[in-house]
């Protein structure tokens, strides 16, 4: 697999768990799924990684955020999405 499909499958899988996260269909602390999807590589000028659109600083903070704060940066993932991803 090319670089190019690796990350438009991860972006769609992005796009399905914001989706799901949105809804509120987890409503739990611990259920709120990370937004990693193993793809861990920031883009050249070290704003969003690659694969799950988080800053740096979402990522560090990630471990130590509430539900309200881990779905804001969810909502903030969201919102980056390539407009050909994002769910209607």
């Amino acid at each position: 697999m090319n670089t190019t499909t690796v990350l438009s499958d991860a972006m769609e899988k992005l796009a399905a768990r914001a989706a799901l996260v949105r809804a509120g269909g987890l409503n739990d602390d611990h259920c709120v799924p990370s937004p990693c999807v193993a793809i861990c590589q920031m883009d050249a000028d070290q704003l969003l990684c690659l694969g799950c659109l988080r800053t740096l600083d979402e990522l560090r903070l990630w471990s130590t955020l509430d539900t309200a704060g881990k779905r804001t940066v969810w909502q903030r993932i969201e919102s980056r999405l390539p407009l050909n991803t994002a769910p209607l």
